[in-house]
C-alpha cells in the first residue's frame, strides 16, 4: 500500500504534532523523541496513535498504522522480545570435574564482590543456597577470605530455603549447614546472614517479611543456586508457578526420598514441608548462577539449556533472565547435543576472563 505524497506526509505530520501539544504536552519533535509523559487512556484511539506516531518517528517517514492499535502492539510486543533477545546474556561455563567447576564458581563470586567494592552503606548482597553442590565453592570461599583475598564484612546474605518444624539447632537445618560450612569460617556480621525461621508462629508472616528484607537491602546482586536431578531450584518443586513469591512449599516425594539419606534413611524423620524463595523472588535479581554437577543432573541440564521454558522443569526459567550464568562439569553435559557441548566450550576463553583478577581490574 503506497503512502501518502511527501507535501502530504509533511502536512499530515504537523497537523499530528499540533494535536499532540494539545493532548499529550509534546511541544516538539525532538522532545517527543527524547521522552513523553503517559498518556491518558483517552488518547489511544488509533487515529491519534497514527498521527502521533507519523511525528514521532520521522516527519519525512511517515509509518502507516492503518489496522490501528492492534497492530501497533503487535509490533511493540514484538520489538520488546527482541530487545530482551540481544540484552540477554545466558553463559553455559562447563568445566572438567566438581573440582574444577566449584573452583571457578568461588572465583567468579570474589571477582563480582572485589568489582562492586563494597563498603559501610553499600553492601553486595548475595543469595545463597544448600546441599552438596555449594560445599566446594563455599570451602574455595573460605580459603580466598583466610588468604586475605576477600572480606565478607560488607555483605548481606539471604538463604534460598529453610525447612518448617525442624529446630534451628538440629544438625540437617539449613541454618546449621550454613554456619558449619560457610558463616562461622568468614568475616560475616550475623546479622547480615538472612536465613528463613522454618518454626515462626506464623510462616506466612515469616515469607514476606523476607521479601521485603531483600528490598529493603536493594534486591540481590548475585544469586548462587543448585538444582535436584528434576530441575527444581530451591524448592520450587515440578509445576511451580514461574512467577512464585517466597511461600510455604509442600515437598515433593522424590525430594523427600533424595533427603532421606541425610536423617540416617529414615522418612518419617524427614520434612515434608518448607519455606523457600520463588522463582519470581530469584528472577528478580540482578545476576543469577546455577550450579549443576554430576551426571544425574545431566538431563535438568538438558531442559535447561536446549528446550523451552517449562514450569514442570523450574530452572527452565533462567533462560529468560537477563544475565544467568550455568556453571557445570562435564559428567553434567551427557544429555546435551554435540553442538551445544562444543559451542558452550568454544567460549571458554571469554569465560575464563571473568574470573581473572587482571582482568576484573580492567573492567573497573
Amino acid at each position: 500500500m503506497r503512502g501518502p505524497a511527501p507535501a502530504e506526509a509533511i502536512s499530515g505530520a504537523r497537523r499530528a504534532l499540533l494535536a499532540g501539544r494539545q493532548r499529550w504536552g509534546v511541544s516538539s519533535l525532538r522532545s517527543a523523541r527524547a521522552g513523553w509523559r503517559p498518556f491518558p487512556a483517552a488518547a489511544w484511539d488509533a487515529a491519534s496513535l497514527r498521527g502521533f506516531c507519523r511525528c514521532f518517528f520521522d516527519c519525512s517517514t511517515v509509518l502507516q498504522f492503518e489496522r490501528g492499535l492492534q497492530e501497533y502492539n503487535i509490533f511493540m510486543f514484538k520489538f520488546i522480545l527482541l530487545y530482551k533477545s540481544l540484552t540477554a546474556i545466558m553463559r553455559l561455563v562447563i568445566l572438567e570435574d566438581y573440582d574444577q567447576a566449584s573452583e571457578w564458581a568461588a572465583k567468579y563470586i570474589c571477582n563480582r564482590i572485589i568489582q562492586f567494592k563494597p563498603s559501610q552503606g553499600r553492601y553486595f548482597t548475595l543469595g545463597l543456597p544448600t546441599g552438596n553442590t555449594p560445599l566446594g565453592c563455599y570451602k574455595k570461599l573460605i580459603e580466598y577470605h583466610r588468604n586475605g583475598d576477600l572480606s565478607f564484612k560488607y555483605v548481606k546474605t539471604f538463604n534460598m530455603d529453610e525447612y518448617v518444624g525442624l529446630p534451628r539447632n538440629h544438625p540437617e537445618s539449613y541454618h546449621s549447614y550454613m554456619w558449619n560450612n560457610f558463616f562461622k569460617h568468614i568475616d560475616i556480621d550475623p546479622n547480615n546472614a538472612h536465613i528463613l525461621d522454618g518454626n515462626a508462629p506464623d510462616l506466612q508472616a515469616e515469607c514476606d517479611a523476607f521479601e521485603k528484607k531483600i528490598e529493603a537491602a536493594g534486591g540481590i546482586d548475585l544469586f548462587v543456586g543448585g538444582i535436584g536431578p528434576d530441575g527444581h531450584i530451591a524448592f520450587n518443586e515440578p509445576g511451580s508457578s514461574l512467577s512464585s513469591r517466597t511461600r510455604l512449599k509442600t515437598l515433593a516425594m522424590d525430594t523427600i526420598l533424595a533427603n532421606a539419606k541425610y536423617f540416617d534413611g529414615d522418612l518419617s524423620k524427614v520434612p515434608t514441608m518448607a519455606l523457600t524463595v520463588g522463582v519470581g523472588t530469584v528472577m528478580d535479581a540482578r545476576e543469577v548462577m546455577i550450579l549443576i554437577t554430576g551426571a544425574h543432573k545431566a538431563f535438568a541440564l538438558y531442559k535447561a539449556i536446549e528446550e523451552g521454558v517449562n514450569h514442570m522443569w523450574t530452572v527452565s526459567a533462567f533462560q529468560q533472565h537477563p544475565r544467568t550464568i550455568f556453571v557445570c562439569d562435564e559428567d553434567a553435559t551427557l544429555e546435551l547435543r554435540v553442538k551445544t557441548v562444543k559451542y558452550f566450550k568454544g567460549l571458554m576463553h571469554v569465560h575464563n576472563k571473568l574470573v581473572d583478577p587482571l582482568y576484573s581490574m580492567k573492567e573497573n
